[in-house]
């Protein structure tokens, strides 16, 4: 197997990483808006606070890989301004490898503005930017063989890559690489394209409750999760506060979290998640550990503002070891 990467649970070998992914790189401009409802007609409202963070789906979840010790590298472009250079600071502060980051001139970086309610609940508005810059040309073999594991998220905003993302991940497969996949919420409202193709090539299939039942076109939590979990692909739906379902050949755990009694804001929670689950499944842990580091992740980011100040540390308990 010289030149693939090992499988589960094997010792690494000649991959320079544990994990690459596709960066949406961008920030998030987080408004924290207690109980106001914004109004249009021009009515001006008053707001506690505001906070600028590193934002995108897989930029937060390389910071969580990378502070529990993964070895993990990012594609990606970013702006030549102020939020570009954030993207890269926090990015580099966390761990994560910046090599194949580019600064380009001609982009502005990506920014998601996050209205977020006390209840939890909350909405997003996203200009791309350096979000979705990247192209087919630029995710080489040579990029992903790097790797021992693809996480591809933000499936749906990476439009440039949205027709060509099955044969990304189908390249990763035949290079020897395990994939996750977290598509993240559709904002055309499509939900199948591509799915059945890219779903072949994925081993870890990671979805939020809204996104499963869009997806399933169900009501029923479980029924969509069912029928994704064919041969071989687990399924894990995060429920945010009451926990995940995770499903896969059969077997179904309905694992409950941690409750957090106030929640700072969740950003990010759900991309922490993945991390933690990513985490103890590349060990080779059963899914009940895979559930419950995935839960450790995404509560922590739950206790500071943004999706990355909070992210749980190895140095906070024992590192899960990839050897």
């Amino acid at each position: 197997m010289e030149g693939h990467a090992q499988p589960l649970g094997g010792t690494l070998t000649i991959q320079e990483y544990d994990v690459v992914t596709i960066g949406d790189m961008c920030v998030d401009l987080i408004m924290p808006l207690g109980d106001v409802l914004p109004q249009f007609g021009q009515v001006e409202q008053w707001v506690a606070d505001h906070f600028v963070e590193l934002g995108g789906s897989t930029g937060i979840f390389a910071c969580q890989a990378a502070r529990w010790g993964l070895r993990i590298d990012v594609l990606g472009r970013v702006g030549d301004d102020a939020f570009g250079r954030l993207v890269l600071d926090r990015l580099t502060q966390s761990g994560v490898d910046i090599r194949h980051v580019r600064v380009d001139a001609g982009l502005k970086t990506g920014i998601g503005i996050a209205l977020c309610w006390l209840n939890g609940d909350g909405a997003i508005l996203t200009y791309g930017g350096s979000l979705n810059a990247v192209y087919p040309s630029d995710v080489s073999d040579d990029f992903l063989r790097s790797g021992r594991h693809l996480h591809y998220g933000s499936y749906y905003l990476q439009t440039n890559l949205l027709p060509v993302a099955p044969q990304i991940m189908e390249r990763a497969r035949q290079l020897g690489l395990t994939v996750s996949l977290d598509t993240n919420w559709d904002s055309a409202g499509k939900w199948a394209q591509g799915r059945s193709q890219t779903l072949e090539h994925a081993d870890l299939f990671f979805r939020n409750e809204r996104e499963t039942r869009a997806l399933g076109k169900s009501d029923e939590l479980s029924e969509p999760a069912n029928r994704l979990a064919t041969h071989g692909l687990i399924v894990a739906v995060k429920l945010g506060g009451l926990g995940c379902l995770v499903q896969a050949n059969g077997e179904q755990i309905v694992a409950p979290a941690e409750p957090v009694a106030q929640p700072v804001d969740t950003v990010g929670a759900g991309d922490s998640f993945g991390a933690g689950f990513l985490v103890a499944w590349l060990q080779v842990s059963p899914l009940a550990a895979c559930a419950a580091a995935g839960h450790r992740c995404g509560r922590a980011t739950t206790l500071a503002r943004g999706g990355i100040a909070g992210q749980f540390h190895r140095s906070s308990a024992p590192v899960l070891s990839l050897a």
